[in-house]
């Protein structure tokens, strides 16, 4: 007699663990934190002139990109007004 494997993949875990909206508040999180970088490297600057420019310093930045930090807003502000951003607030789609 075999036994069969029963996989369980990420998606299935992810809900068993997380609600709908637990999952839509990471998706718009992971959304804002890829648009930062994004718009970091559309002008070619380093964390480490980004630095220089909002005067927030580079190891806070790097936590910031990779969502292990959760910034204040004026420290958001600061960080986005050298790119050429801003916050808004706006409808959620869905």
């Amino acid at each position: 007699m075999q036994m069969s494997e029963k996989w369980t993949t990420w998606e299935e875990v992810d809900e068993q663990i997380y609600t709908p909206e637990e999952r839509a508040a990471s998706d718009l999180r992971a959304e804002f934190l890829c648009a930062l970088i994004d718009a970091r490297n559309e002008k070619r600057i380093t964390q480490k002139e980004l630095e220089r420019l909002s005067g927030i310093k580079q190891p806070m930045i790097a936590r910031i990109e990779r969502g292990t930090s959760s910034p204040t807003l004026d420290t958001m502000l600061r960080i986005l007004a050298p790119l050429g951003k801003t916050l808004a607030i706006v409808p959620i789609n869905g």
